[in-house]
């Protein structure tokens, strides 16, 4: 057995995560580099080949998986700079997309913009065909106008096309042959998107927008990913390259080119898989999930022992994504998000220094008053032996921005502006965490959070205070948690076929025939990985709605092919219940409508033994090298530093105190405690 790697790559740093031969856990930083992400991914791979004392090529030749969690389709949607984009989608809907649903981000400012358009309206090409709901043809398709229109996108500079035709989740001959028309009349295309393969089931707005996002960040992910595994080849890697995706699993490139859309988020949801097998590991099924890095803020609630899955109305980056995705939230709240005074206000975030230039501290460049910046001069953060001993930070650099940019425009002391900062990131995180919690109606003091990224255990007992919640575990893989989770995902195909049908009307035959082609596809897409089928686990759902409702919901059928008259009475209670217990009400007395049947297949992958490497001293004393003034909201107390990588299980500290891991720190507010358990994360009892 060689070496396992997990990589993902942030705002600010690259982390990555080693699982050696012996079973060791390595964790370790780059910084990014958003230029081209593949270069922090090998100087990344570089660094870790130095730390085993051999070559890259050595490492590389030794690694038996490499899985990558990117923000290359975020970074796409946030810059807008994805390809050039055109549609071919049906007569009579092309400006489906411009309706929106009539749905308006701010719905009190009737001056708020609309979003950048993926596709101009002179590249939505409206082509003359049409299906109806059983797919039978009422139209043939226009082929002349395919390719005319394909001419126009041609000249219109259009590097990549989106095919959406009404009904096509049904029947897609019409699109299939488009596709083929598209090629011969534009051999140099470099992606076509076909909305029944990235979204296989109606209605046309949810499928449209999809379709668009897929083919504006397709051609940026192929180009990465070509990128990232030349380099990889080239240093001696020819294993297998996986990449995270935001329903919570991970599948080879060549999966994900076709679906390139389920990359957006994938990252965050590595960090929320990594935190969902440590807290099995520690029999906790109900708690709240929170990544602070160096950019952003994530957010997660997990309850019985699995993340909340969203499959209707994920709007990222002001476009609607129909596909199930793992329901992590994200707000500009990071290290490196910048602080400043506006018209007397102080406000934190969501600009962010990134990782270049970075907070001033790092003395890379950086002149604005960050985060970062304001936990280095409360005392948090080590001056030396920061980042793994990598750096060393300049605290005086980073009083002299905080005073230029946040104290003398609001006229108050240095610290006292510190402060403001702190307390302003901290609120800024309570409420994204509370209003996430809210919207599932769970009660944070009932829940434990787990605290991950580089900078989330610098800031979980400030957070946790303000929910109060009493407890948090931070794992002590925890600056390179995303990591971690993009190299303990499951294999995850998921899938849908659309019927749509009032409930009392199914025809089990049919049932049976879209579970049957379900369960082939998914057959097809993990024949790659070499799985056995003892290794694969399959959920099927009924996907069912209230007659009007524009959103369904996956309702489980474990009884499969095997339904029958009285399966369909007992799963109509099923969603009864479950729309009850999820959405508040139900409305026992109206027969539901069924929208399809959904396939969700998992190819289970080794996971390792321990979670991080934890040291050997039981006693914290011994661990102890001295104290540091640090600030808790009155005033600056000594607060006892202890040696984090020396810890060993049962070792306990209280408060004031600093725990320096190599990337990051755990901070004990005063009266508080933390103790290493037999999993070797740090509980943290407030």
């Amino acid at each position: 057995m060689g070496y396992r790697l997990g990589v993902d790559v942030g705002g600010t740093f690259t982390d990555l995560l080693c699982i050696t031969p012996t079973g060791d856990v390595v964790l370790d930083k780059t910084p990014t580099t958003p230029e081209d992400q593949s270069g922090g991914v090998m100087n990344g791979l570089a660094q870790l080949a130095d730390r085993f004392g051999i070559t890259v090529g050595e490492l590389c030749g030794e690694l038996d998986i490499l899985v990558h969690g990117t923000t290359t389709a975020d970074n796409t949607m946030i810059e807008m700079n994805g390809a050039p984009t055109g549609l071919l989608v049906t007569e009579g809907h092309r400006d489906e997309i411009e309706m929106r649903r009539v749905h308006k981000e701010q719905i009190w400012d009737p001056s708020y913009p609309a979003p950048t358009p993926i596709a101009r309206r002179r590249a939505r090409i409206p082509i003359s065909e049409r299906m109806n709901y059983r797919g039978e043809v009422l139209l043939e398709l226009d082929e002349e106008a395919v390719r005319r229109g394909v001419r126009r996108l041609q000249a219109l500079g259009v590097r990549s096309i989106a095919i959406m035709f009404l009904f096509s989740f049904v029947n897609p001959a019409h699109e299939r042959r488009a596709a083929e028309l598209v090629r011969e009349e534009f051999p140099d295309v470099e992606h076509v998107s076909l909305s029944h393969e990235v979204m296989a089931r109606g209605p046309e707005f949810e499928r449209v927008s999809t379709t668009l996002v897929n083919a504006y960040v397709a051609p940026r992910i192929a180009s990465y990913v070509e990128s990232l595994q030349s380099k990889l080849r080239a240093a001696g890697y020819g294993g297998s390259l996986l990449i995270m995706q935001a329903t919570g699993g991970v599948m080879p490139p060549e999966y994900v080119s076709r679906r390139a859309v389920s990359l957006l988020a994938s990252g965050p949801t590595g960090g929320v898989m990594g935190a969902t097998l440590a807290a099995h590991n520690v029999g906790v099924h109900d708690f709240v999930a929170v990544d602070m890095g160096g950019t952003s803020f994530d957010v997660c609630l997990v309850r019985g022992g699995q993340p909340e899955i969203k499959t209707d109305w994920n709007w990222r980056y002001r476009y609607y994504l129909g596909l199930p995705m793992v329901d992590v939230q994200s707000v500009g709240a990071g290290g490196g998000s910048i602080a400043r005074v506006r018209q007397g206000a102080l406000l934190v975030g969501p600009d962010s220094a990134g990782s270049a230039p970075g907070p001033v501290c790092y003395g890379r460049g950086g002149q604005r008053a960050t985060v970062t910046d304001a936990d280095a001069m409360l005392g948090y953060l080590p001056a030396s032996g920061f980042a793994g001993g990598r750096m060393r930070l300049d605290l005086d650099a980073a009083r002299q921005a905080i005073v230029r940019d946040v104290a003398e425009p609001l006229a108050v002391d240095p610290v006292d502006a510190a402060w403001g900062i702190e307390r302003i990131v901290n609120a800024n995180m309570a409420n994204s965490t509370r209003r996430v919690l809210a919207s599932h109606g769970a009660d944070p003091r009932t829940l434990q959070m787990i605290a991950y990224g580089g900078n989330g255990p610098v800031h979980a007992w400030a957070i946790a205070t303000e929910l109060g919640i009493e407890r948090v575990l931070v794992p002590k893989a925890a600056p390179a948690f995303s990591a971690l989770g993009v190299l303990v995902a499951d294999y995850v195909v998921d899938l849908v076929r659309a019927y749509v049908v009032p409930l009392s009307q199914v025809e089990l035959e049919r049932v049976r025939s879209l579970m049957s082609e379900l369960r082939e596809e998914a057959a097809t897409e993990l024949a790659p990985t070499g799985l056995r089928d003892d290794d694969v686990e399959l959920e099927l759902f009924a996907q069912m709605a209230y007659p009007g409702q524009n959103f369904d919901m996956s309702v489980p059928v474990p009884e499969a092919e095997t339904l029958g008259d009285a399966g369909l009475l007992d799963l109509a209670e099923r969603f009864h219940d479950q729309h009850e217990r999820d959405r508040g009400f139900s409305f026992r007395n109206q027969q539901p409508t069924l929208r399809g049947m959904r396939l969700v297949a998992r190819g289970r992958t080794p996971k390792p033994d321990h979670l991080g490497e934890v040291g050997k001293l039981a006693l914290a004393e011994s661990a102890r090298h001295g104290t540091r003034p640090a600030h808790f909201g009155h005033g600056f107390v000594d607060a006892a530093v202890y040696d984090g990588a020396a810890l060993g299980v049962g070792a306990e500290v209280h408060g004031p105190a600093l725990v320096e891991e190599p990337f990051t720190v755990v901070v004990v507010p005063p009266g508080a405690h933390a103790r290493i358990d037999d999993e070797g994360n740090y509980e943290l009892e407030l």
